[in-house]
């Protein structure tokens, strides 16, 4: 196939800014990730009642039940968003080609 002269590869490619939404949504889905974890881990220890310095969250069944629900509530939103800002960031660097020039698929 022969090239003309005014093919240019690097138009190809989309020019990156700097990514540091996507970084800074990451970081903050990791953070909640943890948040979620650790928290869903002190309230489980509170309902089989190994830890008695937990304080509020040892007086009732109902606020550790609780306590777990948001800690992994906040565990799936912190891994639903690290992994959004993942794929966000994944495929910003692929090649911008035109529908037409992509193979078909059936």
């Amino acid at each position: 196939m022969k090239l003309s002269d005014g093919f240019d590869a690097r138009r190809l490619r989309p020019r990156t800014a700097g990514s540091w939404g996507s970084r800074l949504g990451a970081a903050l889905g990791a953070l909640l990730a943890t948040l979620g974890v650790l928290l869903s881990m002190a309230s489980i220890a509170a309902l089989l009642g190994q830890l008695p310095r937990l304080g509020p969250l040892n007086d009732s069944a109902i606020a550790a039940s609780l306590s777990t629900l948001i800690g992994l509530t906040l565990l799936y939103l912190g891994i639903t968003l690290w992994r959004r800002c993942r794929r966000r960031s994944r495929h910003s660097s692929n090649l911008n080609m035109a529908p037409h020039l992509l193979k078909k698929r059936d």
